[in-house]
């Protein structure tokens, strides 16, 4: 009978030793991007699990595919670039190894039933689930594989693979402080959803470090009509804005729209941060500032570790602030 891979096992196969692959797993340090990718495509290779089952028990290994659980409307996967992105990257992976996608879209106060939960697929990765999301709690509770991209609220039980948002927020607050600004709003994203919140939380625990006030907030849907909206709400409630962070790069276009009808310039009047680095950023005039979230590494990264069975490992990637001409 073979054992289990070990943790030594996956080491030796990445080519690092023990105690970086320990890092990489518990998350305690920064570890580079390179270094994770070589430990997650080995525990992969080995299919190695970190809460083993039974001695004797074969692991699970998925066979009918994966299913990409969208807990958001329809419209919003053709419009959202995030989505695109990562269902491209996950498709790619998959397509390596033989494996059919498929994609579905649960608005997020929608208890439909799917066909995941009844064996069509052997896998589920599921994205951007609210709190209260009925489907989303239905499948961490199903004995279906399943996967959070994002932290999930915490009534949904699952493990995820997540970017660090709230350190990516911080990035953009000391940038913007670091440049004289001190009237600062943000265009936060939905309350309900885990990044949105922790986007907000970062952006403000920066500001309150060095003493400045809570900044004005707004909310949208992440979409860029939103953005004009959240940004003419905030005008309107604090005129002497000097700085928005935006907590999706289409809200930071809608907010630099609004700006231009105001007959406010960016950067000179009002410096404008986004979230994403989606390709809407290189688009905008002035190219926007924002911050990048590396949406392939974590479509692949989390597709790994729903294949290889490993449920005890939850990565953060970093984030990366990407300065351009409208901050």
């Amino acid at each position: 009978m073979t054992d289990l891979p070990t943790l030594a096992q996956v080491a030796a196969e990445a080519g690092v030793s023990p105690a970086t692959a320990s890092r990489v797993l518990t998350g305690t340090v920064r570890v580079s991007t390179s270094t994770r990718r070589q430990v997650y495509d080995a525990m992969s290779r080995l299919g190695y699990v970190r809460h083993r089952a039974p001695r004797g028990t074969p692991a699970r290994r998925t066979a009918g595919g994966v299913a990409v659980v969208i807990c958001d409307h329809l419209h919003r996967l053709f419009s959202d670039p995030y989505y695109a992105r990562f269902l491209s990257a996950a498709g790619d992976v998959l397509a390596e190894l033989g494996l059919p996608l498929m994609v579905m879209t649960v608005p997020p106060a929608d208890p439909v039933s799917l066909p995941v939960l009844t064996g069509s697929a052997d896998g589920v990765l599921l994205i951007a689930a609210r709190e209260r999301h009925p489907l989303a709690i239905t499948l961490s509770t199903s004995g279906v594989p399943v996967r959070g991209i994002g932290r999930p609220p915490d009534d949904v039980k699952v493990p995820y693979a997540d970017v660090d948002n709230r350190d990516g927020a911080r990035q953009a607050a000391e940038y913007l402080m670091l440049a004289g600004r001190r009237m600062i709003g943000m265009i936060a994203g939905p309350p309900t959803l885990p990044a949105a919140q922790d986007r907000l939380e970062g952006f403000v625990a920066a500001l309150r470090e060095v003493g400045l006030p809570d900044p004005p907030v707004a909310y949208g849907d992440f979409g860029l009509p939103s953005g004009t909206h959240a940004m003419q709400w905030l005008l309107r409630r604090a005129p002497g804005l000097d700085a928005v962070f935006c907590a999706s790069d289409l809200m930071a276009a809608g907010a630099m729209h609004a700006l231009a009808r105001a007959g406010r310039r960016v950067p000179d009047d009002v410096a404008v941060i986004g979230f994403d680095d989606a390709p809407v950023a290189r688009r905008v005039t002035p190219a926007l500032t924002t911050v990048r979230q590396p949406v392939e590494e974590l479509a692949s990264i989390a597709l790994r570790l729903l294949l290889s069975g490993t449920v005890s490992v939850n990565p953060i990637l970093p984030a990366e602030l990407i300065v351009r001409d409208s901050a």
